[in-house]
């Protein structure tokens, strides 16, 4: 499935290590989304390399009017500034345009009219099309071969096998609505800035599997991953954007950037007396062990203040 790469990096020298923090505009950023972006940051920062921003605005349903410009702030406010000039999805649609071409010319992608419903009975999972009729604008779908086995090592989950066939199936890459599936621009968007190291959540760990798949199939580069853990509610839920309690202020980012750090698995004493964001970041750096960094978290992080 391999071919020459769709897109090329951002540098012409590849970097040591460029990590990536890429909120979505559905809300603010919540305990969860500080502790990925605080995460990325200081792998980043550890392995002496650089952290960009991506804004992943490509569902606008979803969206939320001036959330970009208020979760950047946030990050601003945590003294999180990226190296490089933030990056928007809504801006590259003919970059994702160009690999869907190849795919298709490829005959590594195809046109898909199965609605959800139809593909019930297989559990949602598309093995071949079931469709009844035809959609004016049909779905474009990656197509999986049986026995599409991915494995990676994962530097905190440890090593992850996915039979993406059986688990997942022909997975979608443009939707029926015509929006891009995050699958395809995340894939090329990693490629196109370079980034050596995908730093997350752990529940995008499933979509890892498809996008190995598809940086295959593309002829690009796979990073390194790291899934971080997951930061629940008190009713042991992921949080949602209703959960945001954006920092305001220098005493909410402290408390903010003290609790992500303590969820990393790292010391609290480390931050205990510093004064402002900038000192703590610093204090970070200096005292950051990437070794202690859990697979799980043990309780859920306080998301009011």
């Amino acid at each position: 499935m391999a071919g020459s790469p769709a897109t090329s990096p951002a540098s012409a020298k590849p970097p040591g290590y460029r990590g990536r923090f890429a909120p979505s505009p559905t809300g603010d950023l919540h305990a969860g989304s500080i502790l990925a972006a605080f995460g990325s940051w200081l792998l980043a920062r550890h392995a002496g390399g650089e952290w960009w921003v991506r804004i992943e605005d490509l569902d606008p349903p979803r969206e939320v009017a001036g959330a970009a410009e208020r979760q950047l702030a946030t990050l601003a406010t945590l003294g999180l500034h990226a190296d490089a000039p933030v990056v928007r999805q809504s801006s590259r649609h003919a970059l994702y345009d160009t690999a869907l071409a190849r795919l298709r010319d490829a005959g590594l992608a195809f046109a898909c009219h199965c609605s959800r419903s139809e593909l019930a009975a297989s559990g949602g999972i598309h093995r071949r099309c079931v469709a009844r009729g035809t959609r004016r604008q049909p779905a474009i779908r990656l197509r999986v071969p049986e026995g599409s086995v991915v494995e990676f090592d994962d530097s905190i989950q440890g090593p992850q096998r996915q039979d993406v066939a059986r688990e997942v199936g022909d997975f979608v890459l443009r939707r029926a609505d015509g929006l891009w599936a995050y699958q395809l621009a995340v894939v090329v968007d990693d490629a196109r800035q370079g980034i050596t190291d995908v730093v997350r959540g752990v529940d995008l760990l499933d979509s890892t599997g498809r996008q190995i798949l598809l940086q295959r199939a593309l002829g690009l580069p796979t990073p390194r991953y790291a899934h971080l853990p997951l930061v629940t509610g008190q009713d042991g839920r992921k949080l949602s954007k209703s959960d945001a309690a954006p920092p305001v202020g220098t005493q909410s980012a402290l408390v903010s950037l003290r609790e992500a750090w303590t969820a990393l698995g790292q010391p609290p004493e480390a931050l205990a007396a510093a004064p402002s964001p900038s000192a703590l970041l610093a204090s970070a750096t200096s005292h950051f062990d990437p070794a202690r960094i859990p697979a799980r978290l043990s309780g859920s992080v306080p998301t009011n203040r």
